[in-house]
């Protein structure tokens, strides 16, 4: 199978219908963006060995492909699956069960006290860029009101989990006041 097709070449690329439009766009700009944050997750997930966030992480990468897959069409009716709420739910469960395993948190924490905590960081950080990119595109189109709660929680997980991986490699998380 070969990868390239030269209609690239011009700057246009299809939507997951085969709409075309061009590169630039707002909505390859997200569609994208989910890519880059699915693969600052796979870095993230290399670097754990904890087999239950590894799950977790891996849970998150499948539901990306539906986050992606919506943002790639203009007619999400048309897909085997979309963002739902059992989604955000999820989510929230994850956010509760971690939160619950590290000390209360009144300040900003220095990201990373752990290469996995560091590498989930920066997967948080791309999520929200994502949120940010999600915004703008409704500006112009529909998009689910579903699909940007869940990138919003999801930032929200992976925060929870950056601060247990720090918690678990180093046992202690370093706030902002710490040398102040």
């Amino acid at each position: 199978m070969k990868i390239y097709t030269r209609k690239g070449d011009n700057g246009e690329t299809s939507l997951w219908n085969g709409d075309p439009i061009f590169k630039d766009e707002s909505r390859v700009e997200c569609y994208g963006t989910v890519d880059e944050l699915n693969s600052f997750i796979s870095v993230a997930r290399e670097s754990i060995e904890n087999e239950e966030v590894v799950r977790v992480l891996t849970d998150i990468q499948l539901e990306l492909f539906v986050v992606g897959g919506e943002l790639a069409t203009r007619n999400p009716e048309k897909l085997k699956a979309v963002v739902t709420q059992e989604h955000i739910w999820r989510q929230e469960r994850i956010i509760d069960v971690f939160m619950s395993r590290v000390p209360d948190i009144h300040r900003f924490v220095i990201p990373g006290e752990s290469l996995p905590g560091a590498h989930l960081h920066v997967a948080r950080t791309v999520c929200r860029r994502l949120e940010r990119r999600i915004l703008w595109l409704t500006r112009e189109e529909e998009v689910s009101d579903l699909v940007l709660t869940y990138v919003n929680r999801l930032s929200d997980t992976l925060f929870a989990l950056a601060l247990y991986m720090d918690m678990n490699e180093t046992n202690s998380l370093h706030d902002t006041a710490a040398n102040h």
